[in-house]
């Protein structure tokens, strides 16, 4: 399991929508306190979701494009698929 790279992309993702979730917040006129309590709440609430979406997909060898997290995925099946629709 890619534990490395998705707690990486995680460290990366909480502070950057906790910043947006509470900055709207604080420019549609609410204060400090609920912007910051707001932003925490759903940042967790949205990075858990996609913890364990990830985690599902990961489990069951679905493959995600987005995420790109199963090894040895070999994608010249869909470059050939794209080609010959051309």
């Amino acid at each position: 399991m890619p534990i490395k790279k998705w707690f990486i992309q995680y460290l990366l993702g909480f502070p950057i929508l906790f910043a947006l979730l509470s900055g709207i917040q604080y420019l549609k006129g609410r204060s400090w306190d609920y912007a910051l309590s707001f932003g925490l709440l759903w940042s967790l609430i949205s990075l858990a979701i996609f913890a364990g979406t990830r985690l599902y997909y990961y489990r069951k060898g679905m493959y995600c494009k987005v995420c790109n997290d199963l090894p040895g995925q070999d994608l010249t099946e869909d470059k050939t698929e794209l080609t010959s629709k051309e």
